[in-house]
């Protein structure tokens, strides 16, 4: 695709993007649909890019990076948005920092000058760095150490690759953010917040021309960095069945299976994510039905990809009914993944599911944020902006085959972790 350009593709999202000399990346949307504006920026740095001691640092930027700027004073941050009648927010995965703001479009001067800042000279300091440790720390107390089953993907992770940065979690541990010194997050902060490893979106109730003067006029100037280069550590297979089990605070048993998958943007990672879905999205769906409603074997099923740049992971998850032993529920789970093996999907369930996927989309994109969002994933982590229209096309390719073999591929033994979460002994602390 040329620096710039528009798609016309009916209920296509029409979009132009260009490259700043800086190397920042710039996609423009223009909808008068609704007087507000989104003005968001992804950064093309997750958990993935860390090193095995400073684990956490992506995420604990997400939280850093609202401390203030040179000409932000420190907690001001999200009152600007918030008086100027927005709302804001970021998140972090494995290969990727997105923040975004929502605001009325008279405010769009306002959107880009913060993310400006944020880019230009944020405060990585001691001060914003002890206060968010203790932010951190209490996040990842009630995500992971106290919530049922909250250690289910770090566990699963940590079996399922040994290589991969993968293997750890996005929030990371705070030994790692404890021993860091101001010194080590100025460091990633020059690394990794450059233009050249960003991605600008700006979507909503805009002209285009006099965005494209506003970009340039509050990020042309910042400094190009250092060409960051993206970790090429390749996995290697899983070489057999992982099994465990974890005794946790819990009630009622799980049974956890972790499959590894093929890269997000890949066929089979689509193949895989509909097989998902097959299982578990919606009340109609196999383990839904099977599971919980005839068997009454499971309270609650589960079955979800993690859309990552590299090979990553698919979940499969149960709870057991009270009295249900882990064994007997693994037993109903596996009957049902064999099936996918073993009997073609019917052409009903196929064109359910990808209607399931049309409405979402429909959904995702009906607002400038989810719209925002959807046109720098497509740049980030697929490679081809255009994808934000054409994606859904290869979902809508696949064949019954297709999710046969898929199954017959990944959902086997040799290619999972297994774990079986079980209620802690009354003597264990």
């Amino acid at each position: 695709m040329p620096p710039e350009n528009a798609t016309t593709h009916k209920r296509a999202i029409a979009y132009t993007e260009f490259d700043l000399p800086n190397g920042l990346h710039v996609i423009l949307h223009e909808d008068h649909g609704t007087p507000i504006v989104a003005v968001s920026v992804m950064y093309h740095v997750g958990s993935k890019n860390e090193t095995p001691d400073r684990r956490g640092f992506a995420h604990f930027f997400e939280h850093l990076l609202f401390e203030g700027s040179q000409n932000i004073q420190r907690g001001e941050f999200s009152k600007l948005v918030e008086r100027a009648g927005g709302v804001l927010n970021a998140n972090t995965s494995g290969d990727r920092t997105y923040y975004y703001e929502v605001l009325p479009s008279n405010q769009l001067e306002l959107g880009l000058w913060l993310e400006s800042e944020r880019m230009l000279h944020a405060k990585v300091d001691q001060v914003g760095i002890d206060t968010q440790r203790e932010v951190v720390k209490e996040e990842r107390m009630q995500r992971y150490e106290n919530q049922p089953y909250g250690t289910v993907t770090l566990e699963v992770f940590k079996r399922a690759f040994k290589q991969h940065p993968y293997q750890w979690p996005a929030i990371g541990f705070m030994e790692d953010l404890n021993t860091a010194t101001e010194a080590d997050y100025q460091a990633f902060y020059k690394k990794f917040y450059v233009p050249n490893n960003a991605t600008l979106v700006v979507a909503g109730d805009i002209d285009p021309a006099k965005t494209r003067t506003l970009v340039e006029r509050y990020f042309g100037e910042i400094a190009r960095g250092a060409p960051v280069v993206q970790p090429s550590i390749v996995e290697p297979p899983l070489g057999g069945e992982v099994r465990d089990i974890i005794y946790d605070r819990i009630q009622l048993p799980a049974v956890v299976m972790g499959y590894r998958i093929p890269a997000n943007g890949t066929p089979d990672f689509y193949a895989v994510e509909l097989l998902n879905r097959l299982l578990t999205g919606g009340n109609s769906a196999r383990m839904n039905v099977a599971l919980r409603d005839q068997q009454e074997l499971a309270v609650y099923v589960g079955a979800f990809n993690f859309p990552f740049e590299h090979p990553g992971i698919a979940m499969i998850f149960a709870v057991a009914n009270a009295g249900v032993e882990a064994g007997a529920l693994e037993a109903a789970m596996q009957l049902e993944i064999d099936a996918l093996q073993t009997v073609p999907i019917s052409t009903e369930e196929l064109a359910k599911l990808k209607i399931q996927l049309e409405t979402e989309l429909i959904g995702e994109n009906s607002r400038v944020a989810g719209i925002a969002s959807s046109l720098a994933t497509a740049h980030v982590l697929l490679g081809d902006t255009d994808l934000v229209n054409t994606e859904i096309d290869r979902y809508l390719e696949l064949s019954a085959e297709d999710l046969q073999r898929a199954a017959r591929t990944y959902f086997v033994p040799q290619n999972r972790v297994l774990l079986h979460y079980l209620p802690r002994p009354k003597n264990q602390p």
